[in-house]
């Protein structure tokens, strides 16, 4: 089993480890902050932001800057909270199980889980020592990600990516349980260890020839997920909305918004959609890594660039004409080591 999956980890450069798409383009990116004249400029990007979405900002902050309309019911448990408190909290927000844990830091969908009890809540909390996150499961069955960003002082913005999510789904064969199924499916195996942990008391049930089962609900690449390119769906209508608000979310100018939805027409008309999270300057277009539509390595790493070059464009822009300061570099510094520590510990935790 290893040695399928570590064949299919070099063989598929869609999952090749985050270096090999950002190291390529460092020459790009310091020819940008020479002619800008800072080392850190991008960090004026999203001023509404911490660090204009680097990774070290808070989840439940951001989350508040989204209009309530589209904003999952949510809840910050700093560490060490007592338990009753945390229920408490949790009834009177009205969020019922199953619910959404994860760190209020976090990425690659580390510690993300689906929690459907109340004892099963406990165990997360007294066994994850950070401060976490608490919402709502949203139970549309739809999810995508929309890469969007306005210059500021333009009133029109663009949508460069739309990314579909394929939830990590097997299909039974009448005599196979879940734990060969998901060894024999050529996706599924990658996250076999992540995948034996959440289903451990399922890994022997045997699915019905034909039965379906979607075993992974977090739409992250890291959790199995999919990338589908869904940038046909990109027109006027979408862009439109999409202007429409981002103009509600103060100092947020580059991004991709993680949704979950009823149907995409609905998302357009601004109707029956959430926005689980909403990622800065360190967000991709994840529709890159489709590895169904022809794209290539190299294809990808364009894409990057190009983005990044936006974001070169909407920082200068914000330092020149909305006076956003350059963040100081020793500051930053010791924030990136700060983060570079926690993220050792998520992935520590996350074993």
């Amino acid at each position: 089993m290893k040695t399928k999956t570590f064949l299919t980890k070099l063989t598929k450069w869609e999952y090749w480890p985050t270096y090999m798409f950002y190291v390529p383009i460092i020459p790009y990116f310091l020819y940008r902050a020479l002619r800008a004249g800072h080392l850190v400029f991008y960090l004026a990007t999203n001023p509404g932001i911490k660090y204009s979405g680097n990774g070290t900002e808070s989840k439940y902050k951001t989350i508040l800057l989204i209009p309530e309309k589209h904003r999952p019911r949510t809840i910050f448990v700093p560490t060490g909270e007592k338990f009753d408190i945390v229920k408490t909290t949790i009834e009177n927000e009205g969020i019922s199980f199953p619910l959404i844990a994860k760190p209020d830091v976090g990425f690659r969908g580390f510690l993300v889980q689906k929690i459907d009890t109340i004892e099963e809540l406990r165990k997360y909390l007294n066994k994850y020592d950070v401060d976490v996150i608490i919402q709502e499961f949203i139970d549309y069955k739809n999810e995508c990600g929309i890469l969007y960003s306005r210059i500021p002082g333009e009133s029109r913005g663009q949508i460069t990516s739309v990314t579909l999510k394929k939830f990590l789904t097997v299909t039974g064969d009448g005599s196979s349980n879940l734990s060969e199924l998901i060894l024999n499916d050529e996706r599924a195996c990658v996250y076999y260890d992540y995948l034996k942990a959440i289903h451990k008391e399922h890994m022997n049930t045997i699915l019905d020839k034909n039965e379906e089962e979607v075993i992974s609900v977090i739409g992250n690449h890291a959790r199995g997920t999919q990338f589908i390119n869904g940038n046909h769906l990109i027109d006027e209508e979408l862009t439109t909305m999409l202007d429409a608000l981002n103009k509600q979310i103060e100092g947020w100018f580059y991004g991709r918004l993680d949704i979950k939805y009823d149907t995409f027409e609905k998302v357009k008309n601004g109707q029956d959609f959430k926005i689980l999270e909403i990622n800065g300057i360190i967000a991709e277009p994840t529709h890159i890594y489709d590895p169904t539509t022809g794209a290539t390595y190299f294809g990808a790493l364009r894409s990057l660039k190009k983005h990044w070059g936006i974001i070169s464009k909407i920082a200068i822009a914000n330092h020149k004409n909305k006076n956003v300061g350059y963040p100081k570099i020793l500051p930053y510094l010791k924030d990136i080591a700060w983060l570079r520590t926690y993220s050792k510990k998520l992935k520590r935790l996350n074993k």
